[in-house]
């Protein structure tokens, strides 16, 4: 069993920026963001390889965010640059302790944190 905790959610304005964290108690491999605004799916926003050298991102995100992990402090981040108000959501943070590889389905991943508010005003 692994347990995430995220951080960093917040009220940011447009063309802001905010720095979520994500701490696993234990050994994962892929891990990954969604979020999901009010009325709306679960999205994919990012995902990556336990060595972090491959990356993948949601089109909505792309070029504005970053991911990356900390294996040593079993951690890992999203930075977000140039918020808009159509990225205001709760943002969720997955692993995966069976797949090493970019996962984009959120039927993939194994453990979920409890979720992180994102509000961007305009």
């Amino acid at each position: 069993q692994v347990q995430l905790v995220e951080s960093g959610g917040g009220l940011v304005q447009a063309g802001g920026s905010l720095r979520l964290s994500c701490a696993a108690s234990g050994r994962t491999y892929a891990m990954g963001w969604f979020r999901q605004a009010p009325g709306k799916e679960r999205e994919f926003v990012a995902s990556i390889t336990r060595s972090g050298t491959s990356t993948f991102y949601g089109d909505s995100v792309k070029g504005r965010f970053t991911i990356s992990r900390d294996n040593a402090k079993n951690t890992v981040y999203l930075q977000m640059n140039s918020l808009k108000p159509e990225d205001t959501a709760v943002y969720y943070c997955a692993s995966s302790v069976t797949y090493n590889r970019i996962l984009v389905s959120s039927r993939e991943y194994d453990y979920w944190g409890q979720g992180t508010q994102v509000t961007v005003s305009s």
